[in-house]
């Protein structure tokens, strides 16, 4: 793999030299690996500058005002710094079928399916047509765009647990919103010239300059041509053809689940798709609960909870990732190694997780939600508007009550950081993370399941967890039938360990 990559890089830097960038002179002094990293992905995709993020909030505020000229975000006055923004309605999703990993052996990325049959755990891609595909998308990709160098850490800056990484992207978009959902900036270019590892992670929307097709929506992507890869041998992911957050922002499944479950592999510890919370029971006893549920199956609620019962408190360390490792003494101990929350739109509200809607009531970025008059945002779930208030929805398209398509698209999202959380754990950036005394696996089964189940048995434990299922469903779509007199979600989908999607290793 080394040798062919090698060779490609090679030839990249020997076609174009005098296209994009003139000089590197200009950047800022990076790292070595840092800079040669960067030096090869302009080589590669030939952009016309070259930004050092440092993670300011006058850069912050530079790049929201540059993305809202540019018609790709709009301001929403009605919230301290909240910002809307619309896709492409072709670029809306994380994009499975085009999401890959690149091994040597197929059997190091998924089990040997028998053959003509096609793997459900993972897409293995060869390393041939890895390289192939790059080729295809690739060179040039970034020209006439500015190519911005995010160094960010998934974890408090210097914990033991933390890993770095270096983003390449040109999307003002994903800088804005990995400033949210990362720690970025000079802080950690300094821990990378410690000699601390990184992942190198590169994107690209797909649409260099001057366009040969004018944008939908003002938003710059490539359907046609998506493809999120991960090669988890030389900790590197390229993700091209996508300004979608799961398919552009590195930091979140693809390194904290991915790419990090390869490193957890290799390191002795756990990536893990789970939700951290502290809970305080009447006594003044605190214990600290780890929880996996596949996507969609309730762990920002959980994670957010208000309990119904007196003296019971519970916090939030965080929703969605877990990173575990035994301490020296033989705990369990986790961390939330993002910085935000990038929660689902639609069903949040006062009613189903008030904390997560006064979490978001400033410094936001809202994609694909509906807008209302008032310059608000509104969503499936919320109230209905005020008298007066007109709706507008996700395509910018004038909206009621009633209408057969939905005001907001399902996967709508909003991005927050979250130390805005009113119930956040005064432990959630502890360098030495909190220490775990519970692990709770669950799905999302309305039928023919207990609730609650509590096993003596290791083995039925294991077996239990790989044997995870919630109900199939899409983003644009939930397929009902019959059961027992009423609805149920008749089709089943299995979701091993809550990581049917992110599995690398």
């Amino acid at each position: 793999m080394s040798r062919l990559l090698l060779g490609v890089i090679r030839w990249y830097s020997g076609i174009g030299a005098s296209a994009g960038v003139r000089s590197l002179a200009s950047i800022p002094s990076l790292p070595s690996a840092v800079a040669e990293f960067v030096k090869g992905a302009v080589q590669e995709c030939k952009p016309a500058n070259v930004h050092v993020v440092t993670g300011t909030l006058e850069e912050t505020a530079n790049i929201l005002a540059g993305l809202e000229k540019e018609g790709m975000i709009k301001k929403l006055p009605k919230y301290e710094n909240c910002w809307l923004a619309r896709t492409d309605p072709k670029d809306v999703a994380r994009v499975e079928s085009k999401t890959v990993i690149v091994t040597k052996n197929q059997r190091d990325t998924i089990p040997l399916p028998a053959e003509g049959v096609k793997s459900q755990l993972g897409n293995w891609m060869s390393e041939s047509d890895w390289l192939k595909a790059r080729v295809e998308r690739f060179p040039g990709c970034m020209a006439g765009r500015t190519m911005y160098v995010i160094p960010f850490s998934m974890g408090p800056v210097g914990s033991a647990l933390t890993k770095y990484g270096v983003q390449v992207t040109d999307s003002p978009y994903v800088v804005a919103s990995m400033g949210i959902m990362t720690r970025m900036g000079t802080p950690v270019l300094k821990k990378l010239a410690e000699g601390e590892e990184f992942v190198r992670c590169q994107h690209s929307v797909g649409r260099p300059l001057p366009l040969r097709a004018p944008l939908v929506n003002s938003w710059p992507c490539n359907p046609d041509k998506v493809l999120i890869t991960h090669l988890p041998d030389t900790r590197q992911i390229l993700s091209f053809g996508s300004g979608y957050g799961g398919n552009s922002l590195l930091g979140k499944k693809c390194f904290a689940l991915r790419i990090a479950s390869r490193i957890a592999k290799d390191e002795g510890w756990l990536a893990e798709h789970m939700l951290i919370l502290g809970i305080t029971s009447p006594q003044g006893v605190k214990r600290y609960v780890a929880a996996a549920f596949p996507s969609a199956c309730g762990k920002t609620n959980l994670a957010m909870m208000k309990p119904a019962l007196p003296g019971w408190k519970v916090e939030c360390v965080g929703d969605d990732i877990a990173w575990m490792k035994f301490d020296s003494q033989g705990k369990l101990r986790a961390i939330n190694p993002e910085n935000g929350f990038f929660g689902v739109a639609p069903g949040t509200s006062d009613k189903t997780n008030p904390y997560a809607m006064a979490t978001i009531a400033k410094n936001t970025m809202f994609t694909n939600v509906g807008a209302t008059s008032d310059e608000g945002v509104w969503w499936e779930g919320l109230d209905p508007p005020k008298t007066g208030i007109t709706l507008t929805d996700w395509h910018g398209k004038t909206w009621k009550q009633g209408s057969v398509t939905p005001c907001a698209h399902p996967n709508s999202r909003f991005c927050a950081p979250a130390a805005q959380c009113p119930i956040i754990d005064p432990q959630w950036e502890s360098e030495e993370g909190v220490p775990i005394d519970a692990i709770i696996f669950g799905g999302r089964r309305p039928e023919g399941w207990c609730y609650f189940y509590l096993y003596t048995s290791c083995h039925l434990n294991r077996f239990q967890v790989r044997t995870l299922t919630r109900p199939l469903q899409s983003l644009h779509f939930v397929f009902l039938q019959p059961f027992r007199g009423g609805l149920c979600w008749c089709v089943l989908d299995h979701c091993p360990a809550a990581e049917f999607e992110f599995a690398s290793a």
